[in-house]
């Protein structure tokens, strides 16, 4: 049976957390920011968990990622 292959647009952009779900960056930051407002910028800054209805198609495209519980 051959390798799976990891689909690498999402590798870039999720990683697994410690309990097996996904995190993602938000959206919203790469240009025209400079109408925003900076709390607005601030609260776009960190990563957010996705949600476990999307979990199950992440992890058919991260075949390796790990379990998703």
């Amino acid at each position: 049976m051959p390798k799976m292959k990891t689909n690498r647009a999402v590798y870039k952009k999720f990683r697994v957390n410690g309990k097996g779900g996904f995190k993602r960056g938000q959206a919203n930051r790469s240009h025209n920011t400079a109408k925003r407002a900076p709390k607005r910028m601030r609260q776009l800054r960190g990563l957010v968990v996705v949600d476990k209805t999307d979990a199950p198609r992440l992890s058919r495209l991260l075949p390796y990622a790990g379990k998703v519980r």
